[in-house]
C-alpha cells in the first residue's frame, strides 16, 4: 500500500494504465492493471490455480494487512476473526474465457471449476481459507460501493460483539471485452485512446468517463478492547456509517443527490460528528459527467466549503467494487500523514460545481486533518459512507 499512496500523493503521471489486446477494437482498449503481479508466484501455482484473479488480489492485499497490523494468524482465535469484501463482478473474465470454450469446443470441455472460482464470495472464502479465518464471512455487492459497505458491516459486526477482528474491503479484476464493450455502449467510460494516462479527469470540465481498475483493498478492523490487549495503536478509527439507495435509475445517481446526502447525514449522526468537523473527502469522482456534479453539490450542502476534496481514481483507476476499500485505505494514510492527495488530470474544474467545494489539484496538501469521509455511489442508486477520525 504505501507504493499506491506514494503514487497517489505524488501526483504525478499515471502509470498503471494501458492497452490491452483483449480490448482491441473497442472504443476503450484501455485499462489499469497490476502490471508485473505473479499470483502464482506468491501464493503457489496450486493455490493460485484455485481463485480467479480478484480472489488472488484479496488473498495478497489480506496477508498484506494482517502482518502491517502485527497479527499471526497461525496465533489467533479463528472463530472470533469475520471476514467481509465487496465485489460488483466477481470472476467475470473467466465466465468469459469459458463461454467461447462452450461455443467453440463443446460443453465438455468447460471447466467444472466455473462456479466456485467466480461467485461473488469466492474473495471471502479463499481469505478465511488462507488466513484461517472462521468466524462470519460476508460478502457484498452492491456495484462500486461494494467495498465501503463492506467495511461499514465489519463495523458494525464488531459494535454487535459477533467477532474481535474484521478483514473488509473489496477486490476486483475485469479485464472482459463483454463488460468494456457494454459500458462504452453506455457512455460510462473514456474513449481518450489517444492517451489513457490523462482520460480519468474527476471533475475537470473535459471528463468524459470513468477508466477501470482492478486492485483490492483490505484493511483490518479490530475492537477497541481487543486492540489495547494486545497493545496495538490504530492508524485511524472509523467512527460512523451510513448507506442508503436512490430507489431511481439503475445507470445513474439521483439528479438532486439525495441518496448520497441521505448516506453522508446518516454517517455524521452515527459518528456524533457535524459536517463542519469534516477536515477531508475522498470523493467517489468517477470522472462521469452526471457523478461528479452530483456529489460535488451534495459534499458542499452537507459539509459546507471547509473539506478538501480529492479523487485518486485517476491514479488507481475505477476499481468498481474494490474501490471503497482502496480508497478508505488512502484516506486513513491521508490521516496519518496529514496530507490531501491531488485530484490527478483535473486542470480546469467544471464551472458547474459548487464555488466552495475546495478540489485539491496540482500537487498534494499539507494540512490539519482530524476528520475525514469517504463516499461511495454505485449502479442501482447503492450509496454509503464512512466517517475517519485519527483516534
Amino acid at each position: 500500500m504505501k507504493a499506491t499512496w506514494h503514487a497517489v500523493a505524488g501526483g504525478g503521471r499515471p502509470e498503471g494504465v494501458r492497452r490491452h489486446p483483449e480490448l482491441a477494437e473497442l472504443p476503450c482498449d484501455f485499462m489499469y492493471t497490476a502490471a508485473g503481479l505473479d499470483p502464482a508466484a506468491e501464493l503457489g501455482a496450486a493455490a493460485a490455480r484455485l481463485m480467479d484473479r480478484f480472489s488472488q488480489l484479496a488473498v495478497l492485499a489480506a496477508r498484506e494487512a494482517v502482518a502491517d497490523a502485527g497479527l499471526d494468524p497461525a496465533a489467533w482465535d479463528g472463530s472470533r476473526v469475520a471476514v467481509v469484501i465487496g465485489s460488483a463482478h466477481g470472476g467475470l473474465p473467466f465466465y468469459d474465457e469459458q463461454h467461447a470454450v462452450l461455443a467453440e469446443r463443446g460443453p465438455r470441455r468447460v471447466s467444472p471449476k466455473l462456479a466456485p472460482l467466480t461467485v461473488v464470495n469466492g474473495a471471502a472464502s479463499s481469505v478465511c481459507g488462507d488466513l484461517g479465518a472462521l468466524g462470519p464471512s460476508l460478502a457484498v455487492s452492491t456495484a462500486c460501493s461494494s467495498g465501503t459497505v463492506a467495511l461499514g458491516t465489519a463495523h458494525q459486526l464488531l459494535r454487535s460483539g459477533a467477532c474481535d477482528l474484521v478483514v473488509a474491503g473489496g477486490a476486483e479484476s475485469v479485464l472482459s471485452r463483454l463488460l468494456i464493450a457494454s459500458a462504452c455502449r453506455l457512455k460510462a467510460v473514456s474513449t481518450r485512446r489517444e492517451d489513457p494516462a490523462t482520460a480519468c479527469r474527476p471533475f475537470d470540465a473535459g471528463r468524459d468517463g470513468f477508466v477501470v481498475g482492478e486492485g483490492a483493498g483490505l484493511l483490518v478492523l479490530e475492537r477497541p478492547e481487543h486492540a489495547r490487549a494486545r497493545g496495538a495503536t490504530p492508524r485511524a478509527v472509523i467512527r460512523g456509517y451510513g448507506a442508503s439507495s436512490d430507489a431511481a435509475s439503475i445507470v445513474a445517481p439521483d439528479p438532486e443527490g439525495a441518496g448520497i446526502e441521505r448516506a453522508l447525514r446518516a454517517a455524521l449522526a452515527d459518528a456524533q460528528v457535524a459536517g463542519a468537523e469534516v477536515d477531508h473527502v475522498n470523493a467517489h469522482g468517477t470522472s462521469t459527467v452526471l457523478n461528479d456534479l452530483i456529489e460535488g453539490r451534495a459534499l458542499v450542502r452537507v459539509l459546507g466549503e471547509g473539506p478538501l476534496v480529492t479523487s485518486t481514481k485517476a491514479v488507481t483507476g475505477h476499481t468498481l467494487g474494490a474501490a471503497g476499500g482502496i480508497e478508505t485505505a488512502l484516506t486513513v494514510l491521508a490521516l496519518e500523514e496529514q496530507t490531501v492527495p491531488p485530484t490527478v488530470n483535473l486542470t480546469t474544474p467544471d464551472p458547474q460545481l459548487p464555488a466552495g467545494l475546495d478540489l485539491v489539484r496540482g500537487a498534494a496538501r499539507r494540512a490539519r486533518l482530524r476528520c475525514a469521509v469517504k463516499t461511495s455511489l454505485g449502479f442501482g442508486g447503492h450509496n454509503a459512507a464512512l466517517v475517519l477520525t485519527r483516534d
